[in-house]
């Protein structure tokens, strides 16, 4: 079995890259600059982008297990990640474990977890066998929600959210790729045990770094309005 990886210059890609390295399995890492890539034993180098399909395929080639690790947010990731697929179903990839969206769907109220669904969608539509690593919100990233005033603004309400932390996406994405066959065609949702709000996430915050956060619930005009100093385009406004 001949493991390929994407996103290895990142958290949860590089993550399941150390711990191949670290259980003495050989991998080939796809990334976009190979300065960038980390020097691993066992470990090669391609490099392609998910747009360019000739690159993706070459970096594919003899690769039978993929872990595809979602693109960066942009108006057009979704194109990169159709692209990609076809390339990976191209060079004869028999497995992709991607890492989608807790929630995933064509009408999903996050507008992100649309493209997830429809790079699932994609994903099944070739040969390729597949395992969907549906991952809630990042624990790590509600932290990154605090605004350098202390507060947490959004549309959220009294909504809770099963935040997972990244090394625990890693860990599971490592265990499929270790035992591939016990996981084909099979889609987990990947969360942490316990639900929890934006104000519980704020005084959680609070207690651990000594600071007062807190959690200010906005209507959706609201929230676009607060992030008009941003000046997003309108898909990151949307999201």
């Amino acid at each position: 079995m001949t493991i390929a990886i994407t996103g290895a210059t990142g958290n949860i890609g590089g993550a399941v890259a150390r711990a191949l390295a670290a259980a003495g399995t050989p991998f080939r890492m796809v990334v976009r600059d190979a300065a960038r890539a980390p020097e691993l034993p066992g470990a090669e180098v391609a490099v392609a982008s998910y747009a360019d399909v000739d690159a993706a395929r070459a970096a594919l080639d003899g690769i039978d297990l993929l872990l595809m690790v979602s693109g960066a947010e942009a108006q057009d990731r979704l194109d990169q990640h159709r692209a990609f697929v076809g390339a990976a179903a191209g060079a004869g990839v028999g497995h992709v474990v991607y890492t989608s969206f807790a929630g995933a769907a064509p009408d999903a109220t996050f507008t992100l977890g649309r493209d997830h669904w429809a790079t699932e969608r994609a994903i099944e539509g070739t040969p390729m066998a597949h395992t969907f690593l549906r991952d809630s919100f990042y624990l790590d990233f509600v932290e990154d929600l605090v605004g350098e005033d202390g507060v947490i603004r959004g549309p959220a309400g009294a909504g809770t959210m099963a935040a997972v932390a990244r090394a625990d996406v890693a860990r599971v994405a490592t265990e499929v790729l270790l035992h591939p066959s016990e996981h084909l065609d099979r889609t987990y949702e990947l969360t942490r045990p316990e639900a929890i709000s934006l104000a519980q996430a704020a005084a959680t915050i609070s207690e651990v770094r000594g600071r007062a956060v807190t959690y200010q619930p906005e209507t959706v005009e609201e929230a676009y309005a607060s992030r008009a100093r941003w000046n997003p385009e309108p898909w990151q406004a949307d999201a």
